[in-house]
C-alpha cells in the first residue's frame, strides 16, 4: 500500500456511547417487587372476616335447619306412634265387633230355628189323649178308644203281660161285638178276628203312628188280654188335617 493511500482514509468515527450488551436470550424475565401497599391489606382483611362471618351464618342457618327437620320429624314419629296406637285400637274394636256380630248371628240364627219350630208346633200341636194306666182283667174285658179326625194318631203303650191291640173302623167294631154278643167267641178273641185295620197279637209293647184319620172320623183303637194285665199307654195326636178324604172316608 501506498502513502499516498493512507493519507486518503477517513478517520474512525466515535460512538458517543458504547452499545448495550445483547440480553441472553435464556435469561428470565424477573419483575421487581413493589413496595407493600397497606390499604390493600386492609381490604384482605376485612373480606376475611366477612367470609369468615358469612360461613358463621351459613353454620348457624344450617345447624337452625336441622334443628327444625329434628323436631319436625320427631314430631312426624310422634303423630306416627298415635295414628298406630289408634289404628291399633280401631283394629281391637273392629275384631270385638265382629266377634259381636258373629255371637249375634249365631244367636239370631238359634232364635229363627226356634221360632221356625215354635210356627210349626203351632201349626201342628201334639196332644197327650191316654196316658193312665188301666188293668185288663181277663178275656171278657177291654180298652177302646176313639182315634180323632185331622190328626195323626201315635200309638204308644206298654203292658206288664201279653196284650193284643188293634185299629178298627167302626164297621169292624160293629162286628166285634156282634161275635161277642152271638157266642162267636171271647172279648180279646172277636176284637181282633172280625176285621181290623191294623193289628200287634200278644205283645208287650207297641209303637205305631196311624195316618188315616187324617182325613176321616171313622177308627178307633182296641185293647185286650188273655189274663190279667197293666197297660200303661202314653198316645198322643198331632194336629194334621188332611186336605181330601183318607181311609174308610175316601
Amino acid at each position: 500500500m501506498t502513502p499516498t493511500e493512507m493519507e486518503h482514509l477517513p478517520p474512525p468515527v466515535e460512538s458517543a456511547e458504547p452499545p448495550a450488551p445483547a440480553p441472553y436470550p435464556d435469561a428470565p424475565l424477573t419483575r421487581a417487587s413493589s413496595p407493600a401497599r397497606p390499604w390493600r391489606t386492609a381490604i384482605a382483611g376485612r373480606q376475611g372476616r366477612l367470609w369468615t362471618a358469612s360461613l358463621a351464618a351459613a353454620l348457624l342457618v344450617a345447624v337452625g335447619g336441622i334443628g327444625v327437620l329434628y323436631l319436625d320429624d320427631t314430631s312426624n314419629q310422634a303423630l306416627v306412634r298415635s295414628l298406630t296406637t289408634q289404628n291399633e285400637s280401631l283394629t281391637g274394636r273392629n275384631q270385638n265387633l265382629n266377634d259381636q256380630l258373629k255371637t249375634t248371628q249365631t244367636n239370631l240364627t238359634a232364635t229363627l230355628g226356634e221360632l221356625a219350630k215354635t210356627k210349626a208346633d203351632l201349626a201342628h200341636p201334639n196332644l197327650t189323649i191316654w196316658n193312665v194306666p188301666q188293668q185288663l182283667k181277663g178275656s171278657s174285658w177291654y180298652l177302646a178308644g176313639g182315634i180323632p179326625d185331622t190328626f195323626t194318631y201315635h200309638l204308644q203303650a206298654t203292658s206288664t203281660g201279653p196284650m193284643s191291640v188293634s185299629i178298627l173302623t167302626l164297621e169292624q167294631w160293629a162286628k166285634a161285638i156282634q161275635c161277642i154278643d152271638s157266642g162267636g167267641g171271647s172279648t180279646h178273641y172277636c176284637m181282633h178276628h172280625s176285621g181290623s185295620v191294623i193289628g200287634f197279637q200278644n205283645t208287650t209293647s207297641v209303637n205305631y203312628d196311624f195316618h188315616l184319620a187324617e182325613g176321616c172320623a171313622d177308627y178307633l183303637s182296641v185293647f185286650t188280654a188273655a189274663s190279667t194285665v197293666t197297660v200303661t199307654p202314653d198316645v198322643s195326636v198331632t194336629y194334621n188335617p188332611a186336605t181330601s178324604a183318607t181311609g174308610a172316608c175316601s
